[in-house]
């Protein structure tokens, strides 16, 4: 096992920089998820740590130890790929055992490790079977197995289970989180997808074009996103960002969207840091899905909106309503969660509030979090 130090880390190819002064500390046994879109410098972040790149500046520590100039096999790291290629000609069993077969090991112990592991993931009726009468999650799960057999010192995980359907990712999240419990090795996963994220991390670094956004545990990144990006990105339905003009009439604070949809600012926290902001300040205003209220109920803070589109999800509705239009004179959306049993239809009119602890204010032109 391995506490991880990514010290000041940049990897640059030609001009583009893919990792920009990147740090990170991983403790040992840690879960830690590196979640970003396509290009964010997630997987040049694990191929450094396991050596198939190498840094420009920077340094790389395991147990306070740099290991920047050893090589891949010295670093006793296990990478898991995307896609996992298993050799067509040998067996599960064989290919689980095969990189055991360098150390040296006794026939016996690279067995008992094989089954072992197999039983772990439950695919010992597969041990005798070629890669080719495998299906897709249990490829994964031999894929795994392969790199589980090893016991490293770190676990390097790529979009392991992106290529699976939605049930077996499902299955496979469980799956790699319950034996990352039984092993007690830390884990260094990276994703695009934050449900894998959110249900997965110990911790979470979300990544944006080679910086890093913002680290917490994934409850600590949803409910206080350090700017619009992540607030942007991490939720599904994802967060609401809109325009926000702010009026003040004596006491009271208002939100102004677009038009006439107008609502109070009631949180005493949130109200001190908008009116300490100078006059001139421009702000977004941030709101999850759940923390809009949508019924057909009239109530004295709603606010009656159209209804553009619904999808109903079986345990919920996801709601769109009209507030107005965009520069671009378009519909300025807003999505709701609802409940299952609320009737929707599209261009009916619903009565809309916010829960006023839970919004989030951005400063519009540097996009850090305000409140």
């Amino acid at each position: 096992m391995a506490s991880v130090k990514l010290e000041n880390l940049t990897k640059r190819f030609g001009d583009v920089i893919a990792l920009d002064n990147i740090n990170l500390d991983l403790a040992d046994q840690e879960f830690f998820v590196l979640l970003g879109q396509t290009g964010a410098g997630k997987t040049t972040a694990l191929r450094c740590v396991a050596g198939l790149e190498h840094p420009d500046e920077g340094g790389i520590f395991f147990d306070s130890q740099r290991i920047d100039n050893l090589t891949p096999a010295e670093r006793d790291v296990a990478f898991v790929f995307q896609s996992h290629i298993l050799y067509p000609h040998l067996t599960v069993y064989e290919n689980m055992a095969f990189p055991l077969h360098p150390r040296r090991l006794p026939a016996d112990e690279i067995e008992e490790r094989v089954k072992e592991v197999a039983g772990m993931l439950h695919i010992e009726p597969l041990l005798e079977r070629k890669p080719g009468q495998l299906s897709g999650g249990e490829t994964q799960r031999v894929g795994l197995g392969r790199a589980m057999v090893r016991r490293p010192r770190l676990f390097l995980m790529d979009e392991p289970i992106s290529n699976l359907d939605a049930k077996l990712r499902s299955e496979m999240r469980a799956e790699i989180k319950w034996r990352h419990r039984q092993l007690g090795t830390t884990m260094l996963y990276v994703t695009h997808d934050q449900i894998e994220a959110m249900s997965m991390a110990d911790r979470v670094a979300v990544l944006d074009e080679g910086r890093i956004q913002q680290i917490g545990t994934p409850m600590d990144i949803y409910n206080s996103p350090t700017n619009l990006f992540v607030a942007g990105f991490v939720g599904n339905p994802s967060m609401n960002l809109l325009p926000c003009d702010l009026l003040s009439d004596g006491d009271r604070l208002f939100g102004r969207l677009t038009g006439s949809v107008q609502f109070e600012i009631t949180d005493a926290t949130v109200m001190h840091r908008l009116t300490a902001l100078t006059k001139d300040t421009l702000v977004v205003l941030g709101v999850r899905p759940e923390d809009v209220i949508v019924g057909e109920q009239a109530r004295p803070d709603a606010i009656a909106l159209e209804v553009y589109s619904f999808e109903p999800l079986g345990a919920e509705t996801i709601v769109e309503l009209i507030i107005g239009k965009n520069e671009l004179g378009g519909d300025l959306i807003l999505r709701a969660r609802a409940p299952a049993t609320l009737s929707v239809k599209i261009g009916q009119t619903l009565n809309m509030a916010f829960v006023p602890e839970r919004l989030h204010f951005f400063n519009h032109d540097t996009g850090q979090t305000i409140c």
